[in-house]
């Protein structure tokens, strides 16, 4: 039997501009740059002025954004509101920049270096190896890491090429190729299966009488657990020696690469980008003594776009004739660009309004770090704090502030390092987290290398700098910071 239900459900759906509309604000500067780039390339109704924008103020920009949703176009429409649009209402210009502002290079360099790969297989191949024996000994270079390490295990590389290279090996001869002649290609180090092999071959390839050297290859060779776990004092027991003589061997170790790698590109051409700031913060006195913080949009942000002209008087032509199915149809077209180019220039808009609503949020929150530049003075604040004073939502800030840096006189930021939870001082006040960590990597940048602070004894000095913490609190933060346990940061 059938039965009627009557269920109402309350949904939200985003239209497609609305969408296109949160990547707009979530792109820095560069992905900013080549989006508008791409959009003037396909809708050739929309034009960038290059001539100097006439300055407009950023309060008459429209806080709500309309969502026309994807309605079918009408083919019955008024030729007179595509001609006799006044222009400037779909400028984006703005007053958040002036004339002589500095204007940043995009610095955008495309680089393609020689990889590891290629150059460990130019020398392979004009080494004395050939036939089987040069395609393991490639194989080999092939499963190295971007460190240069092989981190595979050799019975895997003699199942592989049995599999996929026809060559029918054992793990001995797999393993005469590597050490005869994979690892005694250059860099010196590459090809090693763990960190004691990479610093082991780089040093046997010092050939030097130098006693130090000679220790250090003892030590690597012999006491490298010790070594890693920093018990110098079994070292020396070890070897009988001084301790000027083990801090010269420890010195000749530090020299040592761990990633023999790192200065070769990746198998695949790399981006290098430099940082441009999305955001300009200016310092400057105002009336009685006070200090302004003034935020700026960096004016690679602030385009000024128009619909074409040409493209209007092209719809004005094709209008005249209703009856040419031909020209109805270019007509409709050109309608089409033109509603794409006033939504695209709306949407840049709204855009540059709501980045700039943002970062005047943060530095209202921030003045005083921005005006001192000093970590300690930034304040607790949450993505929640901002969202309260602009009234968007916490979705949008956290768009906004992603990779995005804004260029301020103590230096390039970056925005998501302002942010941080807040903890509560012996004297009530609340102090961010990002205050706390810097003060404990403070302690432990002025501690005793020979006898490093332990984690509890970390708790007691922030304790006495009002900064009541657990253990575990503090452990975590070292964590965050990179900075290894106590019985680590032994030196002597």
């Amino acid at each position: 039997m059938l039965k009627q239900n009557l269920q109402l459900r309350l949904g939200q759906k985003l239209a497609p501009q609305q969408i296109q509309l949160m990547k707009l604000i979530q792109l820095h500067t560069l992905e900013f740059e080549e989006e508008l780039e791409r959009e003037l390339e396909e809708n050739p109704a929309l034009e960038k002025v290059q001539e100097e924008a006439p300055e407009e103020d950023y309060s008459s920009l429209d806080d709500s954004f309309e969502d026309e949703g994807t309605e079918s176009i009408d083919t019955d429409f008024d030729v007179n509101d595509y001609i006799f649009d006044d222009e400037p209402a779909y400028k984006t210009a703005s007053s958040n920049y002036s004339a002589d502002d500095e204007e940043f290079d995009s610095g955008s360099l495309l680089t393609e270096g020689q990889s590891l790969y290629d150059y460990l297989l130019e020398q392979i191949r004009l080494a004395n190896i050939e036939g089987d024996e040069l395609k393991i000994a490639e194989y080999i270079i092939g499963n190295l890491d971007n460190d240069g390490y092989l981190r595979r295990e050799v019975k895997q590389l003699v199942d592989d090429l049995a599999f996929t290279q026809g060559v029918y090996t054992t793990k001995e001869k797999v393993d005469e190729i590597l050490e005869n002649y994979v690892q005694k290609l250059d860099p010196p180090g590459v090809g090693a299966r763990n960190l004691q092999e990479c610093l082991l071959l780089q040093i046997e390839k010092k050939v030097s009488a130098d006693k130090a050297v000679i220790l250090a290859a003892n030590i690597l060779r012999n006491q490298f657990d010790a070594l890693t776990n920093k018990h110098y004092n079994k070292i020396l027991q070890k070897y009988d020696i001084e301790e000027d003589d083990l801090k010269d061997a420890l010195d000749v170790i530090s020299r040592l690469s761990p990633k023999v790698g790192g200065n070769f590109d990746t198998q695949t051409i790399t981006i290098n980008q430099e940082i441009i700031p999305d955001f300009v913060i200016q310092i400057k006195e105002g009336k009685n003594g006070q200090v302004d913080v003034i935020p700026l949009l960096n004016s690679k942000n602030a385009p000024t776009l128009r619909v074409s002209d040409e493209y209007k008087e092209i719809l004005t032509t094709y209008s005249h004739d209703k009856k040419s199915p031909e020209h109805k149809q270019a007509a409709l077209f050109i309608k089409q660009k033109l509603d794409a180019a006033k939504w695209y220039i709306d949407a840049i808009n709204q855009r540059q309004n709501t980045l700039l609503q943002t970062i005047t949020a943060i530095v209202k929150l921030q003045k005083n770090y921005f005006i001192t530049g000093d970590e300690k003075s930034l304040k607790p604040m949450i993505l929640k704090d901002v969202a309260d004073i602009t009234g968007f939502d916490i979705s949008t800030i956290s768009r906004v502030v992603k990779s995005k840096y804004a260029d301020t006189p103590n230096g390039i930021v970056y925005l998501k390092n302002l942010f941080s939870d807040s903890l509560t001082n012996d004297d009530g006040e609340e102090v961010s987290t990002r205050e706390i960590k810097n003060h404990l990597q403070e302690v432990i940048s002025k501690e005793n290398k020979r006898k490093p602070l332990t984690d509890d004894a970390l708790v007691g000095l922030l304790k006495e700098k009002g900064y009541n913490i657990a253990r575990r609190t503090i452990a975590k933060y070292r964590e965050q910071l990179n900075i290894p346990v106590a019985r680590l940061r032994k030196e002597l």
